[in-house]
């Protein structure tokens, strides 16, 4: 009996880290001029953005069905492997419902499949940053109840925020109000966002200008966290990956971090912060416990 670490697009785990560990990302939906595309399988960021910075295609996602849950969950339950699923938040997609409507299914047909789904209340890089965490857990001898244990904790206190700089396309799916958008626009408002304890979008504060509010960013994630110098420090960018590179040298600088995870933002969230975006996550604690498991 094998042990299994997936995740699903939103994860924006980056592609180093897909092969080194053979991960099973599950796809996204998005639909590009009524055509269904998927999220890093059928259509890859770079190409996305490039529609997306056209204007010209209407763009929509939806969250991973039922169905298709099932189709990716039942290969390990017929091989009588165990799961262990990182799911995108329940706070901005339904995706937690769906796998779990699967997971009742396949137990009906499979009684003894051993599939554990965790909530990760968080979104891009952040619960990337969980799944790379686990990952080195299992990898390094870690029992199966530890990593399920880490992955709540993980998922618990990773702190994540991000910028964007336009607010036309968090407008366009209903996060931001028309008049903020056109304020946004004029005064050079880009604002700063979280992921709440509800793992729900959040404003966090405004700040004036591209550049001020990357670095303010910078600035959160060594308010908010401690111990840097001890973990990995995630960093994502949208049409602009170079911009993610230079945001992870800063913070190395800055904090002394372990280590920095770059990665860029797929079209599931793309779609509803354009590729102007850079977001940053990291744990605002550490627990000696799981960390003796990682590299």
């Amino acid at each position: 009996m094998a042990s299994h670490i997936i995740t699903d697009s939103a994860s924006d785990v980056p592609q180093s880290v897909r092969e080194e560990y053979s991960l099973h990302v599950i796809p996204t939906p998005v639909t590009i001029d009524e055509v269904d595309y998927f999220d890093g399988s059928t259509i890859q960021p770079a190409e996305f953005y490039k529609i997306q910075a056209e204007g010209k295609s209407n763009i929509k996602t939806y969250h991973i069905s039922q169905q298709m849950f099932y189709d990716h969950f039942k290969p390990y339950a017929e091989a009588g492997d165990e799961v262990l699923y990182i799911c995108f938040s329940t706070g901005i997609a339904g995706t937690f419902q769906a796998a779990n409507l699967a997971k009742a299914d396949l137990l009906e047909e499979f009684p003894d499949f051993q599939i554990t789904i965790i909530d990760s209340k968080c979104a891009s890089i952040g619960f990337g940053l969980v799944t790379y965490y686990l990952l080195q857990m299992q990898k390094n001898g870690a029992p199966k109840e530890l990593i399920i244990e880490a992955a709540q904790y993980f998922c618990e206190h990773m702190t994540i925020q991000f910028t964007v700089q336009t607010l036309h396309y968090l407008y366009k799916g209903g996060r931001v109000g028309a008049v903020s958008a056109a304020a946004g626009g004029l005064l050079d408002i880009k604002p700063i966002l979280v992921v709440d304890e509800e793992g729900a979008l959040k404003g966090s504060e405004n700040v004036r200008g591209w550049k001020k509010a990357v670095r303010r960013v910078e600035d959160m994630i060594g308010e908010k966290c401690r111990d840097l110098d001890r973990q990995i420090i995630g960093v994502v960018s949208g049409s602009d990956p170079d911009l993610a590179r230079q945001v992870g040298e800063n913070l190395k600088e800055r904090y002394h971090a372990k280590g920095i995870l770059t990665s860029q933002v797929g079209c599931a969230i793309g779609a509803h912060t354009g590729g102007g975006i850079v977001g940053i996550t990291a744990l605002d604690a550490m627990n000696p416990e799981y960390e003796k498991y990682l590299d």
